[in-house]
């Protein structure tokens, strides 16, 4: 990827996806539930991955509401449990079918206090990093049998992070969360590209790429979570933004475009990154590259957190 961020736009075109299988993490709600729905409009078949499976089939009766004919299926995974990704790999194993695409949307962002998950990671880089690695590591051979499969990655432009400490990525000497959000989701982006790398270098025939959605109006900001039963502070003054700044956010319907982009377009290339075409890639209409943060081009890097990434969870990618 080159760290220039071309701003010319990038024409969005969503080809007929019929006969393709699609799995969406986070597909119940935000940018993940626009995705599903997007895909399964253009006849795709989506597996809607979600935490809570009764809030997957009320996003799966949503779409249906306007789109009778869409090929759902409602399936429980919990990133914050390498149990539950390990289950969701073997079942979808088991049923034998090829994956050509895999977005990986699903996110925590900022809890408050310092959270673990199940294994006792931090829980976003638990979940955002750690999860979508292993469930990757899992998914790998139905993505190899798929003519031309493709792995999108949900980056953010909180991705800025000069550095990583590979002694503390779970932050227990001093936890901010902004900055461990940050963390968690360069992590992600130093996967998505080293995915690729390996996979041209190996033969996979996977293409994997990368998107951020800018600012967009979803209950990662704004939601009440992580024990709560209201919003934070923090969130209610960045829904407040919403109607106060409303040049700097995007509606989930436009939210979505990069990530479509990188996952449906024959124009969209393995390695890449893209996002919104507005200012500062916050808002705007449309598609461009993004701005990539300066360790993604770090190979030493790259491959120090995926060796880290298989010694914690216990999956490894064979060739």
């Amino acid at each position: 990827m080159s760290r220039v961020a071309r701003r010319r736009g990038l024409a969005l075109t969503v080809p007929d996806l019929a006969g393709r299988l699609a799995v969406v993490t986070g597909a119940n709600s935000g940018l993940g539930f626009g995705l599903a729905r997007a895909l399964a409009g253009a006849g795709a078949e989506v597996v809607l991955a979600a935490r809570s499976p009764q809030r997957g089939e009320e996003a799966a009766a949503d779409i249906r509401r306007t789109n009778p004919a869409a090929k759902l299926t409602v399936k429980a995974l919990d990133l914050a449990s390498l149990r539950s990704v390990a289950s969701f790999g073997e079942e979808l194993a088991a049923e034998g079918r090829p994956i050509d695409l895999a977005i990986l949307n699903a996110g925590v962002m900022t809890p408050p206090r310092r959270q673990l998950t199940e294994e006792g990671f931090e829980l976003q880089f638990g979940v955002n990093h750690l999860g979508h690695f292993a469930l990757t590591g899992h998914l790998l051979p139905l993505l190899r049998a798929a003519p031309s499969a493709r792995v999108v990655t949900l980056g953010s432009i909180a991705a800025t992070q000069g550095g990583l400490d590979f002694e503390d990525v779970g932050a227990e000497r001093g936890y901010r969360p902004m900055r461990a959000y940050g963390i968690a989701k360069l992590a992600q982006l130093l996967f998505a590209s080293e995915l690729d790398r390996r996979s041209r270098a190996c033969g996979w025939r996977v293409v994997s790429n990368a998107a951020h959605p800018g600012l967009s109006k979803t209950n990662l900001l704004t939601g009440a979570s992580y024990g709560r039963s209201s919003p934070t502070v923090q969130s209610r003054l960045t829904r407040s933004t919403w109607t106060l700044l409303p040049f700097m956010w995007l509606d989930v319907d436009e939210g979505i475009k990069p990530a479509l982009y990188a996952a449906v377009s024959p124009a969209a290339t393995g390695g890449a990154y893209y996002g919104p075409r507005g200012l500062y890639e916050t808002a705007g209409g449309g598609v461009t590259f993004a701005k990539v943060p300066r360790l993604m081009e770090d190979v030493e890097v790259r491959r120090r957190l995926w060796e880290l990434s298989e010694r914690l969870t216990g999956v490894t990618y064979l060739d």
